[in-house]
């Protein structure tokens, strides 16, 4: 075929290129609109939010004793509770958010009746103030004391009783030392409202006196009629013109207020229910704790006040929440992730600074290497990130059929994915692969140029040739992103669809649009072959007679460091493992290093809350800041003890307090709910197992079973070498080191693929020489072109650096560990484990060989 004809045939795919380019054009523009920031590199509070069970039903036993008898009800009340409960939990946090005055809030519902909170640029004390609010069901009621209620109370008071967890104090009660871990006890709240009750329809209640006392109350379990949050119209902050204290006013709709003028008026003195001089007493209570127990003096209509002890921060609180409505069920804090916003920028502007060194370490070295022909390599590259913004919503759409998640675009819309900071990384590696192709290709049309080929020859017979191996490797790495994507969440899912986006792109750019500019400026009868380096001419090593050394040596690597990872493991888990996936709080502080205190004093400092709390400096590229990760959380015994269940704020008191020349600042945080830890770990785990059982399938099915257990091997040997050594840096596994070996997986095998391509190539041409010595060539033949896109890669790598210490940093080594083990294992694991397999004989792949 002429130049010209070729050029003719290919319009459309010009065609093809300018729509990608308006497509990615459109969906960007105004970038400010368009592009979007996770809270990770626009700083923020993330909270995961699930249903209380344990509280919610207590509260079902403590309303109702008799439910215990019949075995089953408990359970089947919650099943009623929950069951279509998300969306009015949704409502219900969404006015709660909308109240706090936050610029663009994500509220997302999630599957077990869980709901992820995103808070973007709120500062600390918002943060507080929100995982308080988020945590309160705010179910207000309207219930009667008993008729003799101050006699009753009288009378107890006389005994030299208290309620369990508490002590006698004055005319009341105080609580006693023991009462944090005593209210964590089973059935706690059910046997505190049995206390001393005259009779089963009455609850024993304390209400707080301000000064750490409390009196006690005998308040029915259900007054009728029965008015509650749900008959609520508007609640304001009040403050008594006389006295000056602060009061809840609020309105009642005209069914509560209907309800609530006949409670009152057959309550008042001499009121037609209450013959008595004087009124009696109605409880106003809230998430099952009184309030105040006010005289009910005169009729009451639609309006009415709720008096206590408030001080302004709670009286703006509790009308807010009464405003937003009350929640269903009770709701807990599975997990919370805090950035600092001036962290966030610091991310941002690292991500741009990586980005931009990752692109130009790459191009340099194509161009050093490849001259003209790295050039147009260095052409795909920047159409990479031109383009990607359409592989971006074409990726995200399609992920999207797999796991619907609002955050990350899909559901047929135009929408980018939210950026985060894994995706950024994403993006930076995707970089260094994207010249894979490219690599293959050039090194096959030099081996066309080598065998006496024109130009044209050359570059049909190379771009031919190094498809099958650029198609398989590309798809391996796919399968990877997508399971990534599926059993990821949040940041992870940005990074497997970053990455994913970036391997399609560059595909395109490396297989379409290179070939296009070769047939636009190439003659295609040129003689001449392109000028290239060549780090390795004609090499001929015997790899075959090292591998039994090879092999041995690997797992013995293997075998003795995760020996010391599972022995470090089991004398604290917290060592070795990040707070993601053992449950806990990690907190990291930026600092004054010039007052940088001993890792003895913080502990110190933190005696008496978590003795075995890990405590480390991490020395990053540029920066050192300190870890302190500790085994509580908002559910724990000492976390839960503490003023509004904050243990990264009680943390931060300890040290600012003991240390406060060393200006400790938060720069994150993160919390994790021992369920949501395991459910991680769980998954975790299930993405490894299932990506290395669909590449065992997929090169099984492309080449031979054979074949593809030596990709396994090779594979879980890179996993495992990359897990052990990050280890022994000292590092902690979280769920970005298991991405970090989801990548590896998916990467690693583009060499072996490529080595196992060859090999199936040489045994359909040559029919004479032995298995081991066509296994030896094929490796040596493939050599440079392993050795190269190592090299992009690990560039790539390296820019990532440059985000400092870190998730990212974590990521970084461990794939850098990962890429070096995965250029080793092509050549002495993979190969090594085929030939076991075959005995040494060759393989029958029968007509796939006469297809090459």
């Amino acid at each position: 075929m002429s130049k010209e004809s070729a050029v003719r045939n290919n319009i459309w795919k010009w065609l093809v290129l300018a729509l990608i380019a308006v497509v990615s054009i459109y969906v960007t523009s105004p970038v400010k609109e368009k592009l979007r920031f996770g809270l990770d590199l626009k700083g923020g509070t993330s909270f995961t939010l699930g249903v209380d069970t344990e509280k919610l039903a207590e509260s079902i036993i403590a309303a109702d004793p008799a439910i215990t008898n019949n075995p089953g009800a408990v359970e089947t009340r919650i099943a009623e509770i929950l069951k279509d409960s998300d969306e009015r939990i949704v409502q219900v946090i969404r006015r709660r958010v909308d109240a706090m005055g936050t610029n663009e809030p994500v509220i997302q519902g999630m599957k077990d009746h869980r709901l992820l909170v995103q808070l973007p640029g709120v500062d600390e004390e918002v943060r507080k103030a929100a995982k308080a609010s988020l945590q309160s069901a705010a179910f207000l009621e309207f219930r009667l004391t008993h008729a003799k209620n101050r006699q009753l109370v009288d009378k107890l008071l006389s005994k030299e009783v208290a309620p369990e967890g508490y002590v006698k104090k004055g005319n009341g009660y105080a609580r006693a030392d023991n009462w944090s871990e005593v209210s964590r006890t089973p059935g706690y709240a059910a046997r505190l409202a049995a206390f001393e009750t005259p009779d089963a329809r009455y609850s024993f209640m304390l209400e707080d006196n301000g000064d750490g006392t409390y009196s006690p109350n005998f308040v029915a379990r259900s007054t009728e009629p029965r008015v509650t949050g749900e008959h609520l119209e508007s609640a304001a902050v009040e403050r008594d013109p006389t006295t000056g204290e602060l009061s809840i006013g609020f309105r009642l709709n005209s069914e509560g207020g209907q309800k609530f003028a006949t409670l009152t008026r057959n309550y008042k003195a001499h009121g037609p229910k209450n013959p008595t001089d004087r009124g009696r007493e109605l409880a106003i209570i809230l998430d099952d704790q009184l309030i105040s127990a006010p005289v009910i003096n005169s009729e009451i209509g639609t309006s009415g006040q709720i008096t206590g002890r408030f001080d302004a921060k709670s009286a703006q609180k509790l009308a807010a929440e009464l405003n937003a409505g009350a929640l269903p069920a009770p709701m807990k804090i599975l997990a919370e992730s805090s950035v600092s916003p001036t962290v966030g920028d610091d991310a941002k502007q690292a991500g741009i600074v990586a980005a931009a060194l990752g692109f130009a370490l790459v191009a340099l070295f194509m161009f050093f290497y490849y001259w003209w022909t790295g050039l147009v390599a260095d052409l795909a590259l920047f159409l990479d990130i031109a383009l990607l913004p359409t592989a971006l919503v074409f990726v995200a759409n399609i992920l999207g059929v797999f796991a619907h998640d609002p955050s990350m675009g899909g559901g047929g819309s135009m929408q980018l994915p939210v950026l985060t900071l894994p995706g950024i990384a994403g993006l930076v590696l995707s970089l260094g692969m994207a010249v894979d192709a490219n690599v293959l290709i050039f090194e096959r049309i030099r081996e066309e140029f080598q065998s006496g080929k024109a130009a044209g020859a050359a570059i049909k017979n190379g771009y031919g040739r190094a498809f099958t191996a650029i198609f398989d490797s590309n798809l391996t790495t796919i399968i990877t992103g997508v399971i990534l994507f599926v059993v990821g969440t949040g940041p992870v899912r940005g990074f497997a669809i970053t990455l994913t986006a970036g391997v399609v792109i560059s595909m395109f750019t490396a297989v379409v649009v290179t070939r296009l500019v070769f047939d636009h400026l190439v003659d295609g009868n040129r003689a001449a072959p392109f000028k290239m380096r060549q780090f390795f001419k004609a090499p001929a090593f015997d790899f075959v007679k090292m591998m039994k050394y090879t092999v041995g040596g690997s797992f013995a690597v293997i075998a003795v460091s995760l020996a010391i990872f599972f022995i470090r493991g089991f004398a604290n888990r917290a060592s070795v493992l990040a707070v993601d996936l053992t449950g806990g709080t990690s907190i990291v502080y930026n600092f004054d290093e010039n007052a940088r205190p001993e890792v003895s004093g913080i502990r110190a400092a933190l005696d008496g809350f978590d003795n075995a709390a890990v405590i480390q400096y991490q020395e990053g590229v540029g920066s050192t800041t300190l870890l302190v990760k500790t085994g509580e959380t908002a559910e724990t015994g000492k976390g839960k003890a503490l003023e509004n269940k904050d243990v990264g704020a009680h943390v931060t008191k300890l040290l600012q307090e003991k240390f406060p020349e060393a200006q400790f600042k938060i720069a994150s945080v993160d919390e994790v709910g021992s369920m949501v830890g395991k459910d991680l770990k769980r998954s975790g785990t299930n993405a490894v197992i299932f990506s290395l059982i669909a590449i065992l399938v997929y090169v099984g099915f492309r080449f031979q079973f054979g074949f593809g257990l030596g990709a396994l091997v090779a594979l879980a040997h890179d996993a495992l070498i990359s897990l052990g050594l990050f280890s022994l840096c000292g590092r902690q596994v979280s769920l970005i080191v298991i991405t970090a070996l989801l990548t590896i997986i998916g990467y690693s095998v583009n060499d072996t693929v490529v080595v196992f391509d060859r090999i199936r190539e040489a045994l359909g041409r040559d029919k004479r020489s032995s298995f081991r010595d066509l296994c030896n060539a094929s490796i040596n033949a493939c050599l440079g072109r392993t050795v190269i896109t190592s090299v992009t890669t690990l560039f790539a790598i390296l820019a990532l650096f440059a985000f400092g210490d870190g998730s990212i940093f974590d990521f970084a080594l461990v794939m850098l560990i990962g890429v070096l083990a995965g250029t080793y294992s092509s050549v002495f694991i993979a190969t090594p484990v085929m030939m076991w397999w075959y005995k040494g004989r060759r393989p029958d792949l029968g007509d796939e060989e006469q297809k090459k």
